[in-house]
């Protein structure tokens, strides 16, 4: 692994990392960037649905998003779930072909753009979904000796598969940032902090690299943290249960708004107060993981909420969630599409020059 944030003038010194695997030549991307003093931003499953349109299942191009829609610029970051892969579902659990993700993800890159990925697996114990938080012993079924290990270690295999083919034309490995286990600090998953102990979600993540990364050989993953800021109230609860600086590449937090517009950008700065100085401590980049106010419900969020929050920090990016196309869920959008009273501001924001676009 590099000490990537080594090279992040806010943690001193320029020296930028040699790139040698697919992720060393990402990290080393993104560690340019925010020399540059550049946040990317990012938007989940941008080219795969906007709030009123959905892509066609025969579709070979993928060039439609609300953010381009609206900003004329495509995000720079892509970001997707593997949720339901385990399964061997031909849709995620956002209703996305898993066909048009990959395809998706390979023209993101192409464009010179970067992908995410993020993972809400079913309960393996339990058969529930991965809300289900019914059992604490979920965790310890899926470790070394549990009952259900053999089975998860199968999930990990499909996981893999998918990830790994993930690759141009020629047969390059597209670097991908992966978010795994998120938002433990909370108790929205079967892995949260009240559900295993912090010994078993170490050796969660443990187990999750050292087969994808050892076992199966895949250099082209970023490996993401990213705790839920509503969890961290001082700052030794940022790393509680940090797997440590050997597998992971990145540190972020995921925090959405739920409060009114001051009491999220206090939120927010003391968050990532925590995150800068866990960052820059461990070596590592940081980013805002996931972030978005829910119907974006105030015209101008972009310019005098959200940039207010994140400018004053060394974030490598920030992604809001997806723009739900299900009729019963037209209040579920994170980004603006053409016609919403935030659009203008949208524009504002995208224009900004430490805001990166492609």
């Amino acid at each position: 692994m590099i000490a990537t944030a080594l090279a992040i003038a806010s943690c001193g010194g320029s020296k930028e990392p040699e790139a040698q695997t697919p992720a060393d030549h990402l990290l080393a991307e993104l560690t340019s960037l925010v020399e540059q003093g550049k946040i990317m931003f990012g938007h989940q499953d941008t080219y795969l649905y906007g709030h009123s349109w959905k892509i066609e299942a025969d579709a070979s191009t993928y060039d439609r998003t609300d953010i381009k829609d609206v900003a004329g610029a495509y995000p720079a970051l892509s970001g997707m779930d593997l949720g339901g892969i385990e399964l061997d579902s031909p849709l995620n659990i956002d209703k996305n072909d898993f066909n048009h993700m990959r395809a998706s993800a390979v023209a993101h890159h192409e464009r010179g753009g970067v992908v995410t990925f993020s993972w809400h697996p079913r309960n393996p114990l339990t058969g529930g979904d991965t809300w289900d938080t019914s059992s604490t012993e979920v965790v310890a079924s899926i470790l070394p000796g549990g009952e259900k290990h053999e089975m998860f270690m199968g999930w990990l295999s499909k996981a893999a598969d998918f990830l790994e083919s993930i690759k141009t034309a020629e047969g390059d490995k597209i670097p991908v940032i992966f978010r795994p286990w998120h938002e433990h600090t909370r108790n929205f998953f079967w892995w949260g902090k009240d559900l295993c102990t912090k010994d078993q979600y170490v050796a969660l993540w443990r187990m999750t690299y050292d087969y994808m990364t050892k076992e199966r050989g895949l250099d082209h993953l970023v490996w993401s943290y990213s705790p839920d800021a509503g969890g961290l109230f001082v700052p030794e609860d940022f790393g509680e249960r940090y797997p440590g600086d050997d597998i992971i590449d990145m540190v972020g937090i995921d925090f959405y708004q739920f409060t009114p517009a001051d009491e999220f950008i206090a939120k927010m700065k003391s968050s990532l107060d925590m995150t800068k100085a866990f960052a820059q401590e461990h070596g590592k980049l940081m980013a805002v993981t996931e972030t978005g106010c829910e119907g974006v419900k105030n015209a101008k969020w972009w310019t005098e909420v959200l940039y207010p929050a994140i400018k004053d920090y060394p974030v490598s990016y920030v992604l809001t969630w997806r723009n739900a196309c299900d009729e019963n869920m037209q209040h579920h959008f994170y980004a603006p599409f053409p016609g919403h009273e935030s659009a203008e501001d949208f524009k504002a924001f995208a224009a900004l020059d430490q805001i990166m676009f492609l």
